[in-house]
């Protein structure tokens, strides 16, 4: 019996060094199930002495297969959400089966888990408002509980190995924001941090790491992990750009997920094999989502390529073979390599999300990649591709009533031709056949036409959800081309200057208010006042929409300019422009209902300080509006989906 306990001593004393750390795959589908025929951990309920919070307070803690008291173990702290407490892993996460299928197969080393309450408070039940002051506080709070109560609680009732070289801390999205929090300010405490899908509470970078050196020396592993379509990706994203800043060795893995248990699970799993073995550095870089990405949505059905991946890289694939050279033009140039199929392969760098037009170019000649959809824009035919934004529900096919698009041909005797709308009509308007509508004209850029807004633009969609929602009020949208030229009028050259391309000798405005505008009143069940009738576009179409409202306010009662307003030269009088349209702010105020203005973060510098520099001069006007400024985008479609749905939502309302 002693010898066999000698060899159990020593088998328990070197197993932890014998594991080495490989390169970890995502979880298998069913990981998380519970398998016949392997040991079992166990899971009790604790409770211990809380000083910092005067009160006693309760944990979950696993112990391995195998458990006894004759060994010491490594421990692991793994905190929950801001919605949940002890019991959330437990419920939601399935820890001890995936700890048990990860023992059975020889991948971890042993270790003890414990699953605290991270809500530090008298009351740290998941009831009522989650997000009171008091309770989001008590999160911060736990750092002193967990280092002077709960850690040294462990340690005295359980034979777990003491230094920092054996204690790790994670957590999900609130706990997860905490053991980065915690862990990197203590690393005296811990050598092993692990944030899955941090959340806001996240300290910044150089809060979390002032001391680079210092955290490169003490780590043994940090790891950072987040669903591609988590909301919350950004805070994750903002650290491991800051560790990779100032050469933090690092483990960040992107996957595909959102804000749940499916990437949780996931960074329990492959954050645990990793845990208390020799650390290989070399092999972070490795950590790259190997799966399949998903065919984009822009693809002609069927077609797997171009594909979108987690981290929102695009990989574009073409068979060429009498090509001698290719290259994708996707807001820059990349070149395309050949296989020794004649396949030329491409991964661009990470896409911001949202509708960017694209061209093949083969042998310097752009043109519309076989594998995609295309659409008019940049003034001609092009490819487009759409990369999913985790916020971008609004504008996705939901399960609502569907209004339609119609496409309306009339004659116009301005431009002595034929021309094309397209009308929205929501999705009663068949059905209930007495009721009026309100109507939106709806304009789109430079280089586009009236199919931008339905195809690129979405607005269908939008609206539909709008609509469903209660959060607009059912309209007629009516959406055309942007361009007409009388063949009567003289051609003008005007001197270079700000503006729009093609709003020289264009007469849409015109045609707009005396035949459009008349051709919908006759042709659908519209209310024909100004109080009923709205006007907004995008880039040309906004400065469009400026120049036909401005000029005709006995018509129009909202007006919305999306990255494209009214020219602003420098030192310009706002008051005497429109014919002194808003030299009385009050009169004006309380004429027009609604003034929008628009503009993406990230647009050109002199788009961007043109549309804010004229918000600042009607507001010094004292001319009432509404400014919004949609972060991180540019000039593109995703600037103006956003805007539109802002728009919309506050149009024809009482």
């Amino acid at each position: 019996m002693k010898r066999l306990c000698l060899i159990s001593a020593l088998f328990w004393l070197f197993v932890i060094p014998a594991f080495s750390q490989q390169v970890v795959q995502q979880m298998p589908d069913g990981f998380d199930s519970l398998r016949a025929g392997i040991a079992h951990g166990s899971i009790d309920t604790i409770s211990y002495t809380s000083k910092t919070v005067g009160a006693q307070r309760r944990a979950l803690i696993y112990t391995p297969p195998g458990f006894t008291k004759k060994k010491k173990y490594p421990v692991l702290y793994l905190l929950h959400g801001i919605g949940g407490d002890e019991k959330e892993w437990l419920n939601g996460g399935k820890p001890q089966l995936i700890l048990d299928n990860l023992y059975a197969e020889g991948k971890i080393a042993p270790m003890i888990v414990v699953m605290p309450n991270g809500r530090a408070m008298k009351d740290d039940r998941a009831i009522g408002n989650i997000m009171a002051p008091d309770k989001v506080q008590a999160f911060a709070t736990f750092e002193k509980d967990l280092l002077n109560d709960l850690i040294p609680f462990i340690e005295r009732k359980y034979p777990v190995l003491t230094d920092r070289e054996h204690r790790a801390i994670a957590g999900l999205s609130m706990g997860g924001g905490q053991s980065l929090n915690f862990g990197l300010g203590n690393l005296n405490e811990f050598a092993w941090v692990g944030g899955f899908s941090s959340a806001p509470n996240t300290k910044k970078p150089e809060e979390l790491v002032p001391d680079p050196q210092a955290a490169k020396s003490k780590l043994k592993l940090l790891w950072i992990s987040c669903g591609v379509s988590d909301r919350l990706i950004s805070f994750s994203k903002r650290t491991h750009d800051y560790l990779t800043e100032k050469g933090v060795p690092h483990i960040y893995y992107i996957e595909p997920g959102v804000h749940d248990f499916k990437v949780w699970k996931n960074g329990l799993y492959m954050f645990s094999q990793l845990l208390f073995k020799p650390v290989d550095v070399s092999s972070f870089a490795k950590y790259i989502y190997a799966g399949e990405g998903t065919p984009a949505s822009t693809n002609i059905p069927g077609i797997k390529y171009p594909q979108i991946m987690p981290d929102n890289k695009v990989i574009f694939r073409l068979k060429a073979p009498e090509a001698h050279k290719v290259q994708i033009d996707l807001g820059r140039k990349y070149d395309m390599r050949k296989d020794t199929g004649d396949y030329w392969m491409l991964t661009t760098d990470t896409i911001p999300v949202g509708f960017h037009y694209y061209s093949l170019v083969i042998d310097g000649i752009p043109v519309v990649d076989p594998n995609s959809q295309a659409f008019y824009g940049m003034g001609r035919m092009a490819s487009g591709i759409d990369i999913p934004d985790p916020d971008g529900d609004y504008y996705t096919v939901r399960n609502v009533p569907h209004g339609q698009v119609r496409s309306v041909n009339y004659y116009s005797s301005i431009t002595r031709a034929w021309r094309r709308a397209y009308v929205y009509t929501p999705a009663d308007y068949d059905k209930d056949i007495d009721r009026k509508y309100p109507v939106l004209y709806l304009q789109h850029g430079a280089g586009e036409d009236e199919t931008g807004w339905p195809g690129q633009g979405k607005m269908n969609l939008i609206m539909d959800n709008l609509i469903a929602e209660k959060k607009a009020a059912p309209m007629i949208v009516v959406m055309d081309r942007g361009y007409a030229t009388d063949p009567q009028r003289p051609v003008v050259n005007t001197a270079p200057g700000p503006g729009p391309r093609g709003m020289s000798n264009n007469v849409f405005p015109e045609v707009l208010v005396k035949e459009i505008i008349p051709m919908v009143d006759s042709t659908f069940r519209t209310l024909s006042d100004r109080e009923h009738r709205a006007m907004a576009g995008l880039s040309m179409g906004g400065f469009q929409t400026f120049q036909t409202t401005m000029t005709n306010l006995d018509k129009f009662s909202y007006i919305g300019g999306f990255s494209g307003a009214a020219f602003l030269q420098q030192g310009t009088d706002i008051r005497k422009m429109y014919d002194g349209a808003w030299a009385d702010a009050t009169a004006f105020n309380q004429k027009v209902k609604l003034v929008y203005l628009s503009i993406g973060t990230t647009e050109p510098e002199r788009m961007y300080q043109g549309v804010k520099g004229f918000h600042e001069a009607l507001e010094t006007a004292g001319i009432r509006h509404v400014y919004y400024e949609s972060p991180g985008t540019a000039h593109e479609w995703q600037t103006w989906r956003r805007s539109l749905r802002q728009f919309a939502g506050m149009i024809f309302k009482n």
